[in-house]
């Protein structure tokens, strides 16, 4: 997923969560990206609702992928 060079641990990209992120919350905003343009935020388990909540409500498309087999 990060090729090379990284960090020792991938935490949750929610404010003041300092937890290991289990799961790439992939997303974009169709107003202004193409469809082949993806952004991801990193989630733990207690964060996933709220980050597809947050951009579900936005109407952003959104896709919850596991970091450990993200096929």
């Amino acid at each position: 997923m990060l090729g090379g060079e990284g960090p020792d641990r991938l935490q949750c990209s929610r404010a003041g969560c300092s937890q290991d992120a289990l799961t790439q919350v992939v997303w974009r905003n169709p107003r202004i990206h193409p469809v082949e343009r993806e952004k991801v935020w990193l989630s733990c388990r207690e964060h996933e609702a709220f980050f597809v909540e947050y951009l579900g409500a936005r109407e952003f498309p959104v896709l919850l992928r596991d970091l450990k087999d993200p096929s």
